[in-house]
């Protein structure tokens, strides 16, 4: 076998250290990607944590009486939602009773919106919603028992 010339060798050498250099920084980047999604990952369980707490408080209210059907079902169809999980859970159909109540008042005005409406136009409203807590009533708080069963 005839030798190299020196400049076969150079390119040589500049290509293995050209590898080892892109091998280096190719593991860095792995290494902060994983660290990232650990982070990320932490971030949404955290997240997760307290949208399970703050759903379990409003259903407990609203099986116990302390929060309105309609205020409560507004709050956990949204909370619900914003659930970040593997395998997405239709809440929809597994809680029927408060989606529908919740498709039925979403349009009505809440908080500082509900001030600048006349009262007469807030009396109706409210009548409505009344209206449909106790159309819903047996079956939303069915939805908020199995809710607790399984979210304990």
């Amino acid at each position: 076998m005839s030798e190299l010339p020196w400049w076969t060798w150079a390119l040589l050498v500049v290509g293995v250290v050209t590898i080892a250099i892109l091998a280096f920084i190719a593991g860095r980047l792995l290494s902060q990607l994983q660290s990232q999604n650990k982070r990320r990952d932490e971030a949404i369980g955290k997240r997760n944590e307290r949208l399970h707490e703050s759903i379990v408080t409003i259903a407990k209210a609203m099986d116990q009486g302390q929060c309105p059907l309609s205020e409560g079902a507004l709050r956990l169809v949204v909370l619900l939602d914003l659930r970040v999980e593997p395998s997405k859970i239709d809440y929809a159909e597994r809680y029927s009773g408060l989606h529908s109540m919740y498709e039925r008042i979403k349009h009505m005005p809440t908080h500082e919106a509900r001030k600048q409406y006349p009262k007469a136009e807030i009396r109706k409203m409210d009548d409505e919603r009344e209206g449909y807590e106790k159309e819903l009533e047996d079956v939303i708080l069915a939805d908020v028992r199995q809710l607790l069963k399984d979210f304990s």
